[in-house]
């Protein structure tokens, strides 16, 4: 807790890439929330990703951040859709204590398609498909994976049946991104990209009462939910809910700013933020050892003007390889 709890009232105290741990004792809630701006800006201006694209990896990056720093080991978080849709895979992962990269696959045509019929919300990019939330501890323990299905449904929906079927922790989570344009400090237009997010989750001291509501059963569910859901975390979710997309994202408003407006009634703590940094795990000594396995063929194949080029698809970094770097010592 230290000296960020005092400096509750010091509002943009955190400033953009620093999530910002905070409880609300009156409610039984923790939870995480951020703004990315020249983070974000970096990863997706790298790409030069289409507005609809860089919209909804935003979303999975600030996703991936706010679950990734909730990690207590050492060890990798990773967030990846694959579905049908114009935008067939979105990847976002965190390496503790602070890198994060992501990457987005679409087809071309196919999301022409979709802009021209007006069809770019997050749910209509991704069709139908998987979301797949990977934990790797490294050499430490096996990898755990979740999986939640891609069934037309918000990505802060979807995250929220992860938490209710994974861990059994009522969550709430609200993401949003924005495309901004203004001008820089010689006058100049200047495009940049913010995002925003939020994890409120229920940690009451008595797990009964983290009961929540049967989930839908499918065709034949009456709708009966045997318990009712607890009152503090019924206000909690509520006020979570009335935050504007808006918020999330202005750097007039701020994180601090942001948590003091929806808990200050029930006496929300802010801890010491932690930054995320855009930095990517890829390194010329890690592609040459995976292109050390190729057959003598697939290096003659891989050649190009006499060398072998990889470009990661994560930073763009090209590395480059003559072929006798990759044989074999005698």
């Amino acid at each position: 807790m230290a000296e960020a709890a005092a400096a509750l009232g010091q509002f943009d105290f955190a400033g953009d890439d620093h999530v910002v741990p905070f409880q609300v004792e009156g409610l039984d809630v923790r939870g995480r929330a951020v703004q990315l701006g020249p983070m974000l800006d970096a990863i997706l201006e790298r790409h030069h990703y289409p507005a609809p694209v860089a919209r909804l990896l935003a979303e999975v990056v600030v996703l991936t951040v706010l679950l990734g720093t909730s990690l207590k080991f050492d060890g990798k978080f990773t967030v990846q859709t694959k579905g049908d849709g114009p935008v067939d895979l979105l990847v976002a992962d965190f390496s503790t204590p602070e890198n994060v990269r992501a990457y987005a696959r679409f087809d071309h045509a196919l999301l022409n398609k979709a802009i021209a019929a007006g069809e770019t919300e997050p749910e209509q990019l991704l069709g139908r498909g998987v979301l797949a939330f990977t934990i790797d501890q490294g050499k430490f323990g096996q990898p755990y994976q979740g999986i939640v299905e891609l069934d037309g449904t918000s990505l802060e929906e979807i995250a929220g049946v992860y938490f209710r079927q994974s861990e059994q922790i009522p969550t709430r989570v609200r993401l949003a991104a924005a495309e901004l344009f203004d001008r820089d400090d010689a006058g100049k237009p200047r495009h940049r990209w913010r995002a925003g997010g939020l994890v409120a989750q229920f940690l009451p001291e008595a797990p009964e009462r983290m009961r929540q509501p049967d989930l839908h059963g499918g065709d034949g569910d009456t709708g009966g939910r045997p318990h009712g859901e607890d009152d503090a975390w019924t206000e909690a979710r509520s006020l979570v809910e009335t935050i504007d997309a808006d918020e999330l994202t202005d750097p007039l408003v701020g994180t601090e700013r942001l948590l003091f407006r929806l808990f200050h009634e029930r006496g929300v703590r802010v801890y010491e933020p932690r930054a995320v940094f855009d930095r990517c795990s890829c390194s010329r000594d890690k592609i040459k050892g995976v292109l050390k396995g190729f057959t003598a063929e697939e290096i003659e194949a891989s050649q190009e003007n006499g060398e072998i080029a990889v470009t990661c698809e994560f930073c763009s970094t090209t590395y480059r390889f003559e072929p006798t770097e990759l044989q074999p010592a005698e």
